[in-house]
């Protein structure tokens, strides 16, 4: 290698490390606030890791982009309506996000204002029927105890709201579009409630389009990883190695695994659909290269350089700037082929973010 060569080289492995190099110009009006009609009628970007190329289609199109013998690894977490307004017995209005159980009558949320929450404030839900502790508050989010009686997740299933990420706008509660968003902000499969976040790659799928998949000739199976409220938030560290993941809860089931290990070891691709499929799968390949089967939490952050396991093929939507989810998306396919992938979509008008339009990487 040249001395030249080797400055650029170094240079480059610099810039991977840097936040700033994950930034890109999104004008506003690109951020999807409502999803495609039918769910595959969004656009999809095929994109060639080994030639650096990419094109236009739409997700229709993906079985004939599958190879039979493909793998398809689905993540079927079910978001929760966690979004819950309640009331002060002052009458002040408090916002709690559940993100997950904290013990048997207890929750973790994040709330708005947190400044004015303290440990023994009661809160009123469900119209002053119900009434909600705040037992412990530490770096911003509280733990919250329901009442002996009552059922955490069928209160949210009556009371809540979805969790929609706050770039898509909507007027709280009273907005017409929130009734249709409690089943379009979820994928066909979801089975497994956890999630307050919708893994959205799988957004894009209708029941059609998973029967089209299997006649091509593609094996498809499921993980469940339940998507925590750090998902869309940016890395503030200049430096990624100085970032630290909000750890998030997965299982894999035996079934799953074996599968996923046998397809492996044949020699068959592992199609990802969504980051949290890959960072789940990543997270559990053994030194053997199989895949463990159980419950985990991971906090594994894919950043470039890593060198992947088991991933052979990602869909996955367009990410917001400087957040781990296009940091795993640069990882897996280069940073400089994605963002330029990220220019063409935004000159061609592409729908970004949740319910945005997405890419197919091979």
């Amino acid at each position: 290698m040249e001395p030249n060569d080797s400055r650029d080289a170094a240079a480059d492995r610099s810039a991977e490390l840097r936040t700033d190099s994950y930034d890109y110009h999104l004008p506003p009006e690109l951020i999807a606030q409502e999803p495609a009609e039918p769910r595959d009628a969004a656009r999809l970007m095929h994109v060639r890791r080994n030639t650096g190329t990419f094109r236009h289609a739409t997700v229709r199109d993906l079985p004939e982009l599958l190879r039979p013998g493909d793998l398809l690894v689905v993540n079927d977490s079910r978001v929760i309506p966690a979004r819950v307004l309640a009331r002060k017995p002052s009458g002040g209005r408090v916002e709690l996000l559940f993100t997950e159980p904290a013990g048997d009558a207890d929750w973790w949320a994040l709330v708005r204002p947190a400044r004015r929450v303290r440990p023994g404030l009661e809160l009123l839900v469900d119209g002053g029927r119900m009434s909600l502790r705040i037992e412990a508050v530490e770096e911003g989010r509280a733990r919250v105890r329901f009442p002996a009686d009552a059922d955490p997740l069928a209160f949210l299933e009556r009371c809540g709201l979805p969790p929609l990420p706050p770039y898509i706008r909507r007027d709280y509660p009273l907005d017409r579009r929130l009734e249709k968003d409690r089943g379009r902000y979820q994928t066909v499969y979801a089975r497994i409630p956890g999630s307050v976040a919708a893994p959205t790659a799988g957004l894009h799928f209708t029941a059609e389009l998973l029967q089209r998949i299997r006649e091509r000739g593609v094996d498809i199976t499921s993980i469940t990883l339940h998507v925590g409220p750090g998902t869309f938030r940016p890395v503030k560290a200049p430096d990624l190695r100085h970032h630290h993941m909000h750890p998030e809860r997965y299982y894999i089931a035996q079934e799953s695994a074996q599968r996923i290990t046998r397809a492996l070891r044949q020699g068959r691709r592992i199609v990802c659909v969504g980051t949290t499929v890959v960072r789940a799968l990543e997270s559990s390949v053994d030194e053997h290269g199989g895949i463990r089967a159980g419950e985990h939490r991971t906090d594994l952050f894919i950043h470039p350089p890593f060198r992947f396991r088991v991933a052979g093929a990602l869909l996955t939507n367009f990410h917001l700037p400087r957040s781990t989810l296009l940091m795993l998306v640069c990882a897996f396919a280069g940073r400089d082929l994605i963002l330029r992938c990220y220019r063409a979509a935004v000159a061609e008008k592409y729908r970004f973010y949740s319910y945005g339009d997405c890419m197919f990487i091979e």
